[in-house]
């Protein structure tokens, strides 16, 4: 059963759930030097993650995108939050064992630890990267295996899947037949790189997710790749909390998947000629009336949206897709 918010109080508390894991995550990523039990807190932290995953998904998506794509501020918190939240749904997807899956999210937190603060800067950057930043980009991975040695990490898969995180050989072949740590950079670098796409840089807006999927996923599903196809299950066509334009021309904003990818439900929020709609009203592509069109990068819906409407509406979609596990 999904989770109700009916009240503007509800969706801040709820909001404000996501943030406080985002920033305590960013204070482990920024000082891990002064964490104690560093392991721990990584552990307490996915904990945390799946308690609000496992209330509701979409919900989650939606709040999750909304703090990801709004503001490049505390960049490499707000990506490595992503990255795990949706390793955690991937590893779901692809039925997992258990400790392949923690590993898996365990290393999404973590993949980027060496360069947080390089990862913040260049998320506030207009140039390209010098070269020095270069050179630490391409040491990242095997850097922050080192510091998490050094902070009693031990887990021998959670390591290697950091350390090859950005490795392009391990994308080939069929995923059960490779090695774990390589299943799971596998997963990771895909997500690391979809995440990324979506978010938003001084340098350029975040991509639409609808460019994201074509980029990343839907190259990797003409290969029948399952990390694909895991991931376009997870997130959908249109993820949750995603902006579009319908062929009516409204405007709408993403709030639940549907058994089929490209017709999720959604809730219109602006008319054809872009006045806001109050109350907003809850649209179910797949039933009959106008599909998307387009999806739309943050900056496109400049209007002031009552996202607890909007999230109070999602609940009435629940019963409708009562079959989606």
């Amino acid at each position: 059963m999904g989770v109700t918010v009916q009240t503007e109080n509800e969706y801040e508390d709820l909001l404000g759930l996501w943030s406080d894991l985002e920033a305590g995550l960013g204070i482990i990523l920024g000082s891990p030097a002064n964490v104690q039990e560093f392991e721990k807190r990584v552990w307490q932290y996915d904990r945390w993650l799946q308690d609000l995953l496992v209330r509701d998904p979409d919900m989650g998506l939606y709040l999750l995108f909304q703090l990801a794509t709004n503001s490049p501020v505390g960049y490499s918190a707000s990506h490595a939050l992503v990255s795990a939240a949706l390793c955690h749904l991937v590893a779901t997807e692809l039925k997992l064992p258990q400790s392949e899956r923690d590993n898996l999210v365990h290393a999404a937190l973590t993949m980027n630890m060496a360069m947080t603060t390089l990862q913040d800067q260049l998320a506030g950057q207009i140039e390209r990267p010098t070269a020095e930043q270069q050179d630490a980009i391409q040491a990242h991975a095997a850097s922050t295996v080192l510091m998490l040695k050094k902070l009693g990490v031990v887990d021998k898969l959670w390591l290697d899947t950091v350390a090859l995180h950005h490795d392009e050989s391990t994308g080939t072949g069929v995923l059960t037949t490779k090695p774990p740590a390589s299943r799971l950079a596998r997963i990771l670098r895909m997500v690391d790189r979809y995440a990324a796409l979506i978010s938003p840089r001084k340098s350029r807006e975040g991509r639409t997710t609808t460019d994201s999927v074509q980029l990343i996923i839907g190259k990797s599903i003409k290969q029948q790749d399952e990390v694909g196809q895991a991931l376009m299950g997870v997130v959908g066509g249109y993820p949750p909390g995603t902006y579009v334009r319908l062929a009516s021309q409204e405007l709408a904003v993403v709030v639940r998947r549907s058994n089929t990818p490209s017709q999720p439900f959604v809730v219109v929020v602006a008319d054809e000629a872009g006045a806001r709609l109050n109350p907003p009203r809850l649209h179910r592509v797949a039933g009959g009336g106008a599909g998307i069109k387009m999806a739309l990068t943050n900056a496109a819906m400049r209007m002031h949206l009552s996202h607890h409407l909007i999230l109070r509406l999602s609940a009435s979609a629940v019963t409708a897709e009562s079959g989606r596990s």
